[in-house]
């Protein structure tokens, strides 16, 4: 049995977003199909079509950006039937009235709140590194510590699950030098150092790269650092957070996975699946710099 972990991220093409994130949700694989099912029925239920249809991608930035709340909140709250037809028409026709782009921005809000509300019947778990902006960097041939700290807590989960259950990390398609650089660092991690390989025993070393207009999972992931980026808040987090996108991040919060680690003098310490990062340098480069 397996987990998938699709992986996007949010906040590295330089805008001025409060952090940079690294996660996305692990499904089951007997879970997968059924859950992308669902979903493709959800867009059909709220757009009267797949939403790739018009051209465009369900990405965090457009379907949850400050003026789509603006724009839903415009008009009230449409019928189900009304909305899809409005919504339809301003997809496949353009933004024709007011009323079409009020309706297509409340299909945006319902389509998020209820693809979380069926990740979390299919038991998905969220997993994200939450980075500082001004977050030192590591060396390039180091695994930057966002990417550590995913996989740890990846490995964390599956260990509970069973000894059986592997992890397979998908990313979003990088550039083809970026993903080069990516997949030596991992493989670097999981055969060079001791923590890698006891943790190469659950999760696949090497990642496999998609398409996010082609996948599913890479779209839902896509939400969820957004939300993460925007309106979730950990204690140490000071940049502000949105407050419309408030429920949304509590959906998130409801998606985290929780463990317990062991200290070597006995004590036991909580381990959530999101982590907040100051310094993605890695604890023997740092030891060398400083």
């Amino acid at each position: 049995m397996a987990y998938f972990l699709f992986v996007d991220e949010s906040g590295t093409d330089g805008r001025e977003s409060p952090y940079m994130v690294l996660g996305g949700l692990a499904v089951k694989d007997s879970d997968l199909w059924a859950l992308v099912c669902e979903l493709v029925d959800l867009e059909v239920e709220l757009f009267g079509i797949r939403y790739h249809e018009c051209g465009e991608e369900i990405k965090g930035r457009k379907f949850l950006s400050a003026k789509t709340f603006r724009k839903a909140a415009q008009s009230p709250d449409m019928a189900v039937e009304v909305r899809r037809r409005l919504a339809s028409a301003c997809l496949l026709n353009g933004a024709l009235n007011p009323q079409g782009i009020n309706a297509l921005a409340q299909a945006k809000l319902a389509y998020v709140q209820r693809a979380l509300q069926v990740s979390s019947r299919y038991n998905c778990k969220v997993f994200a590194s939450i980075v500082d902006r001004r977050a030192p960097a590591p060396a390039p041939d180091y695994l930057r510590k966002d990417y550590s700290y995913l996989l740890e807590r990846l490995f964390y989960f599956l260990e509970e699950q069973g000894r059986d259950q592997v992890g397979l990390v998908v990313f979003d398609e990088l550039e083809r030098q970026q993903s080069r650089r990516l997949i030596n660092a991992m493989e670097d991690y999981f055969r060079e150092t001791h923590r890698g390989r006891l943790r190469a025993s659950q999760v696949i070393p090497q990642p496999f790269f998609v398409h996010s207009e082609l996948t599913t999972g890479i779209q839902l992931a896509d939400l969820a650092c957004y939300i993460l980026n925007w309106g979730f808040r950990l204690p140490s987090m000071v940049a502000p957070a949105r407050a419309d996108l408030r429920s949304f991040a509590n959906q998130i919060a409801q998606l985290r996975h929780r463990t317990t680690r062991r200290t070597p003098g006995g004590m036991d310490f909580p381990v959530w699946s999101i982590a907040h990062i100051n310094d993605l340098r890695p604890r023997q480069e740092r030891t060398v710099r400083e």
